[in-house]
């Protein structure tokens, strides 16, 4: 059993108490291990599924009702205004290809993960929004400098995937408009940090790293407000009234979410995040990102105490990065491996990402990790 950084007394042991992952692991940012809820969860459906499919799949669309609602109120969002998608990355495609039909430009960060990239790009490869890059990290003066009469949308991850920078959402937001869209990639924020997610007008973010939910099933928002700006791009036969009713088809689009939606979600995958929504919601999100950051703190501390240089002393949202000079950082990622250490190697720099389950062990690992490199000299 993990011995926790945090003082318990100020975190739910039943959170807590959910989680098992392995000392060293600190890989958070790119995958969570999932909770013993979802574990159970996951069992119990496949085993339903195996004995008396019927009863199942019945059981099934009420857990993703449930789920929806969780979603809700994780977004700030009525329940319709969420569906549920296949990952992340279906859901900025639904996005991108929401907003095909308009004549214009969307602001999108050059230096993004691929993710919130390739669909704006491949929509404009078939006559949708062109794409403007914004260059370095995302403020409100960055999108300003950028912004004219031809731009319609901004997409933005809310927390950078390589620096843990949070993007200023509500800044954003209230500096576009409300006849601009606002479309966000939450994977990295969702479960780590409190955002402005009222301030996304689209927003995408699978279960698989902070929430830990694991893979298959992603919330989808798509807000009342821009619902007149949009067009169901990719809206299959799971997005319109009636489908199956045996009238010639096409049928008018459902009214919110999932008129976006290109069929139905994984149900069980989607139990499974609502399982880690509602584990999320009744512990805090606000509680968990601070768990999470002291977490960090700590690790980066050691990191720096090893003679390591830290890219920013002031991370956010769970994820930091440091790189030892005079070592090239495929050996040091190889070394940390052979340590127990798992983590991500993003160019010349290492990036480690906590979560608030992450233990004491895991702090006194990655100090003797780093104490015993080949070229290691005390400080």
């Amino acid at each position: 059993m993990n011995v926790h950084i945090v003082d318990e007394r100020t975190a739910p042991s039943s959170y807590l108490q959910e989680f098992a992952e392995p000392c060293g692991y600190l890989d958070f940012a790119r995958f969570g291990p999932v909770s013993a809820s979802v574990t159970a969860q996951k069992v119990l459906d496949a085993e339903q599924i195996h004995r008396d499919s019927t009863s199942a799949l019945a059981r099934l669309d009420l857990l993703t009702e449930k789920a929806q609602a969780s979603a809700g109120r994780l977004l700030d969002a009525n329940p319709h205004e969420v569906a549920f998608v296949s990952s992340t990355s279906h859901g900025v495609f639904s996005a991108a290809q929401a907003l095909s039909h308009q004549n214009g430009t969307v602001l999108v960060p050059r230096d993004d993960f691929p993710s919130n990239i390739y669909p704006w790009i491949r929509a404009a490869e078939r006559g949708g929004l062109k794409v403007r890059w914004l260059e370095g990290t995302v403020t409100a003066d960055s999108v300003r400098a950028a912004l004219d009469s031809s731009v319609k949308a901004v997409a933005v991850s809310a927390v950078d995937a390589g620096s843990g920078a949070k993007a200023p959402l509500a800044a954003i937001k209230e500096l576009i408009g409300p006849d601009r869209v606002l479309a966000v990639d939450g994977v990295q924020a969702l479960g780590a940090t409190v955002i402005d997610a009222d301030a996304a007008d689209i927003l995408s973010a699978g279960g698989q790293k902070w929430l830990r939910a694991g893979w298959g099933a992603a919330m989808l928002l798509v807000r009342d407000r821009v619902a007149d700006l949009l067009q169901p791009g990719l809206g299959g036969w799971s997005g319109v009234v009636d489908p199956l009713s045996g009238s010639p088809h096409p049928h008018p689009s459902l009214r919110g979410a999932v008129a976006h939606t290109v069929t139905n979600p994984d149900a069980t995958a989607t139990a499974a995040l609502g399982v880690a929504m509602d584990l999320v919601l009744d512990a805090g999100i606000a509680t968990i990102g601070s768990m999470i950051s002291d977490n960090l703190a700590r690790l980066l501390d050691v990191a720096s105490m090893a003679g390591a240089e830290i890219m920013d002393s002031r991370p956010a949202a769970g994820i930091g990065n440091f790189r030892v000079p005079g070592l090239d950082a495929v050996e040091l990622h190889e070394h940390l491996a052979r340590a127990g250490i798992s983590a991500t190697r993003r160019g010349g720099w290492i990036r480690i990402s906590p979560h608030a389950s992450s233990s004491n062990q895991s702090v006194d690992a990655l100090a003797a990790a780093l104490s015993s490199l080949p070229s290691h000299q005390p400080f």
